[in-house]
């Protein structure tokens, strides 16, 4: 008892004896002792209940190896006799099966899966290794190969089977083949069921097992779709909550809860309860508790069966994976059961052979009304204050509360329907809403609306409910009312809580109280009894708020759906533009303002293996990521020995491919040797260099006994374009890019004097300008595949943020993607890297280093770029912003102009990204002008979008934008690069397949500065 004035608890009388004597957590499951007669404690085993009451004395059974002959049946034992030699009955005994659990099934899944790929004579190979001999290995290969026979597929963890056939009497059965165990495929068989129930009216027979779940469905013209057997993941967890009262499962677990609640005790201590008795006593106290959803037993028994015996979280998770496409369905139908639905059929026909020997009560348990908070804690579940958006809750609340422009009143009518549905408003409130003070006169007016007052203020109610007023408040009800407004109803306090809770987002009672003027604990009970029928909910639920609260049942399930919407729209995969967007900021391209030798360093860092044009290397590509970047930068890193620049092939007009490493990491990273012709020159100049040699180039000249510098000058840039040598200084590139014309034209630099006071130029130490500096030989590439490929996908990762098989494709990797695949894969598996679907059509084998995923996300739900965006400048020294605001432009920092080489790394098109479509003026077939990541091509981006295609030489220009806002500001990027000397004179003569001077896209130019001339619009530095 307890004594609730002084806190204390007492024992009743005999409390103490019930614990001593029917206590303890060991299930009784029925079992009967089987001894020798005339033996006191000579036992022989156990036999099962049911088996016991189906024997009668003198039946003989069989118990280990030897029979037994039953001379007597007591209320708890057996007692028996050796009857050698006699036949006897095998016995049986009603078990728990654990079930196989989810990471065992999935194991098993992924087992056939790998079988299933195999050739015959590997995959007898993979099962000897697993322990198989020749006959084991034969006979499952050839049961397996049966199978796949008949379905065409075998379900694994990535497959689930749905197979359709008919029985003998003409109904369907469906076998969903899934390995992940009893322990997901029982609870997924409980809703399925009711699904089915409801679908076809009838009950529906089921039956699972660690291998799938077979189902008969009842006689119909057209087969059961396999989609029937997905749920949404959000939808699991109720839906076998909700069948799972009534299942033979809860009530003999209940029966367990309750006698180790002693709420079935003994009543002799000396004596056992018949399990048929426990069995009875537990379905008259099921009967009675299941009337109250927080009756604790009941609360522990569901617990037990969601969290012991089901794996709900597993079933959930493998919904989620349906729904995500990471597991697919495939579905059949077979004029008979394969091998798989057979052995579950078998199953099947045993669950409802001995159907009806089912104990009554346990067949007869009763649907429960749970305390779904008291469940929510005794299943360790957050609370929804964690889970529920801000932003949702505040979209919904104003939206039953008719406040977005949308939902407010327009007229009359509307104003009428206000009060209806929002009940007592005041003028302001109306107001508020969209209604106007005459409309509420008017309605007065025509007796359809009441001015009454509640808690102090005067507030207009609609006349419908002046009769729930009176009775529930007391109101005082003008003169006139009609009397079919005044009829008394069941639960006048109920319905405006109610109402009050349909039209607000979670609330406290003492809200409710101070809005009707009631007191909060006439309140607590509408709502208690509002609970009770399932129309309110009870627990925290606003982000930020304090303590329990109360919220409408269907209002949470709109804050709680479109929460869930946000939450997913945040995971869902971003348009590609904003890859576009993303990766020229994630590479620091104009906007990152980073200056000085530690910037460059790590631009060169992301850049490292990356082949460019030379020509582009310092006219674009580095004066993009280094603000004030000047070539003597590059020259201290390469002099100092910390970088090293290395050929990845020869262009025309003395132009090559070509890319940076950092010295402590080039061994890893320098791509292999290319083919080449050699000579016995060629061989002598790296037989001159071996040895960590670094010589210039009259030293050279020396060691290998050259007297032609051409011929030696050629070898060696032969050797610099195959990968073999470097040089200290980047000048002889420079040098070489000077004499001949480059894929990105710059403004040259005046050559050096010929002569000095009138006297011809001795030769330098150096030699001509084209090989001067000193010359060593790249260090040797590790031998590891391992270590190199593992440093390529770090790379890779820092390069892209999010990398994709097209990005790898176009960086031309040694094997492609699938050389970094498996590396990438094992960075996901040790939690280095995200894989997923981020970013819409790239595939699903996208991975992601840490903060790009979330960073692309920003970008994706920012603002959308105003009509006139900001660009910023990607060249040395900037570009005179005060030209545009001459222009009167409006500026924004989320947008941005970039002009690229279209071989520079931060440009997805071509890449990661596939080329814009481009319409062509009729008759114009394009040939000749299509966009591709070439030398000397330059792209101009704004906000993510390709706008405009240079191609090699300026000449012709494709344009992929026409709206104004995104054309302009490229035009005067474009423009703007070449004033400041990054591309030197342009002259446009094609612009969308026709002539620059009479094309839509020349005013555009003309605008940006170009000027007409014969030849077309042209430009000077």
């Amino acid at each position: 008892t307890w004594d609730r004035v002084t806190g204390v608890l007492a024992g009743r009388p005999g409390a103490q004896r019930l614990a001593v004597t029917s206590g303890g957590t060991i299930p009784d499951r029925g079992m009967f002792g089987v001894f020798l007669v005339g033996h006191k404690n000579s036992r022989v085993g156990e036999l099962d209940e049911e088996m016991v009451y189906e024997s009668r004395v003198g039946d003989v059974f069989l118990l280990g190896s030897s029979a037994w002959r039953i001379e007597d049946i007591t209320h708890d034992r057996v007692l028996v006799t050796p009857a050698p030699g006699q036949p006897g009955r095998m016995p049986y005994w009603h078990g728990d099966a654990p079930g196989r659990p989810i990471e065992l099934g999935r194991a098993l899944g992924a087992f056939l899966r790998e079988l299933s790929a195999l050739s015959p004579a590997d995959a007898e190979i993979r099962l000897t290794e697993a322990g198989l001999d020749a006959c084991a290995s034969a006979n499952l290969l050839a049961y397996l190969a049966e199978q796949r026979d008949a379905t065409g597929t075998l379900p694994d963890d990535r497959t689930i089977l749905v197979e359709r056939f008919r029985d003998e009497l003409g109904d369907w059965r469906l076998a969903i083949h899934s390995p992940f165990g009893a322990q997901v495929n029982q609870p997924w068989a409980l809703a399925l069921s009711a699904r089915l129930r409801e679908t076809y009216g009838v009950d529906v027979q089921s039956m699972h097992s660690d291998d799938g779940i077979v189902v008969r469905l009842p006689e119909t013209e057209q087969a059961p779709d396999g989609s029937v057997a997905v749920f949404a993941p959000d939808d699991v967890e109720p839906a076998v909550q909700a069948e799972v009262g009534g299942s033979a499962l809860f009530a003999s677990r209940f029966r367990e809860c309750a006698a180790r609640a002693l709420l079935l005790p003994r009543r002799n201590p000396t004596r056992r309860t018949p399990l048929w008795q426990q069995r009875q006593r537990s379905a008259q106290l099921l009967s009675v508790a299941a009337q109250y959803g927080s009756f604790p037993v009941v609360l522990e028994t569901m617990r037990e069966v969601l969290q012991d015996v089901f794996d709900v979280p597993g079933l959930v998770g493998l919904m989620r994976d349906v729904e995500a496409r990471r597991v697919r369905l495939v579905e059949v139908e077979t004029a008979q059961p394969s091998p798989f639905a057979r052995s579950l059929l078998f199953g099947y026909i045993g669950a409802f052979m001995y159907e009806g020997d089912a104990p009554l009560a346990e067949r007869r348990a009763q649907a429960l009304s749970l305390d779904s908070a008291l469940l929510a804690e005794l299943l360790g579940q957050a609370e929804l204050r964690e889970l529920l958006s801000e932003a949702a809750l505040a979209e919904v609340e104003a939206e039953i509360q008719r406040l977005t422009p949308e939902r407010r009143v327009k007229d009359l009518e509307g104003v009428a329907d206000l009060l209806r549905m929002l009940g007592d408003l005041t003028t302001e409130e109306v107001v508020t809403r969209g209604g106007e003070p005459a409309w509420l006169v008017e309605l007065e007016g025509q007796r359809r609306a009441l001015r009454v007052r509640l808690a102090g203020q005067e507030r207009w109610v609609a006349v419908e409910d002046a009769g729930r007023l009176r009775d529930a408040l007391g109101a005082a009800l003008p003169v006139g009312v009609a009397e079919a407004f005044l009829e008394p109803v069941a639960d006048p306090i109920g319905d405006l809580v109610s109402r009050y809770a349909r039209t607000h987002g979670p609330f406290h009672p003492a809200d409710v109280a101070t809005r009707l003027g009631l007191g909060t604990a006439v309140v607590d009970g509408a709502l208690a009894r509002l609970a009770a029928s399932g129309r309110v909910v009870h627990g925290e639920f606003r982000p930020g708020g304090t303590g329990l609260e109360w919220c409408d049942a269907e209002v949470l399930r709109s804050v709680r759906r479109r929460s869930l919407a946000k939450l997913r729209k945040e995971v869902e995969p971003v348009p590609p533009e904003v890859l576009a967007r993303f990766l020229p900021q994630w590479q620091g391209v104009s906007g990152s303002g980073a200056r000085g030798m530690e910037a460059l360093v790590r631009a060169v860092e992301q850049l490292q293996g990356a082949s460019v044009p030379a020509s582009a290397l310092e006219t674009l590509v580095l004066p993009s990521r280094v603000a004030g970047y000047a070539p003597t930068m590059l020259d201290e890193l390469t002099a100092s020995g910390e970088l090293l620049w290395v050929g990845d092939g020869s262009l025309p007009g003395n132009d090559g491919w070509v890319s940076l490493q950092l010295a402590d990491s080039a061994e890893l990273l320098l791509a292999p040797v290319a083919d080449y012709s050699t000579t016995p020159l060629h061989d002598a100049v790296l037989a001159a260099l071996d040895g960590g040699q670094a010589l210039f180039f009259r030293q050279l000249s020396e060691r290998v006994g050259s007297l032609d510098d051409g011929a030696l000058g050629t070898a060696v840039w032969d050797l610099v374009w195959a990968g073999e040598l470097t040089n200290d200084t980047l000048g002889p590139l420079r040098a070489l890019l000077g004499t001949g014309r480059t894929a990105h034209s710059s403004r040259k630099a005046p050559v050096r004097a010929r002569s000095r006071y009138g006297r011809p130029v001795l030769p330098t130490r150096s030699g001509p300008p084209t090989v001067a500096g000193r010359w060593s030989r790249l260090p040797a590439r590790d031998s590891d595949p391992t270590r190199r490929t593992h440093a390529l996908a770090e790379l890779l990762l820092d390069r892209h943020g999010v990398v994709t098989r097209g990005a790898v494709t176009a960086e031309r990797v040694p094997g492609g993607f699938a050389a970094v695949y498996a590396v990438l894969k094992t960075f996901e598996e040790s939690g280095r890297v995200r894989r997923g679907y981020f970013v819409e059509g790239l595939g699903a084998a996208q991975f992601a280093a840490p903060g790009a995923v979330d960073r692309m996300r920003v970008l994706a739900a920012a603002a959308p770029a105003s009509d006139e965006p900001l660009w910023q400048s990607p060249v040395p020294g900037g570009w005179d912003s005060t030209t545009y605001a001459t222009r009167q432009r409006k500026r924004r920092d989320d947008a941005r102009a970039v002009v690229l080489a279209a071989t520079d790394p931060a440009n997805p098109y071509g890449a990661a990204l596939p080329w814009p479509e481009k319409e062509l003026p009729e008759g114009e077939t394009g040939r000749g002008h299509r966009p591709a990541r070439k030398a000397g091509a330059l792209v101009v981006l704004v906000d993510g979008a390709l706008v405009l295609y240079v191609e090699r030489g300026g000449k012709t220009l494709l344009s992929f934008r026409e709206d104004e806002p995104c054309l302009a500001p490229a035009v005067d990027a474009l423009a703007l690069a070449v004033r400041d000397g990054a591309l030197g004179k342009m002259t446009v003569t094609k612009a969308d397949g026709e002539a620059a001077l009479t094309s839509p896209l020349g005013l555009a130019l003309e605008n940006a500065g170009f000027r007409p001339t014969p030849r077309g619009l042209r430009l000077r530095a």
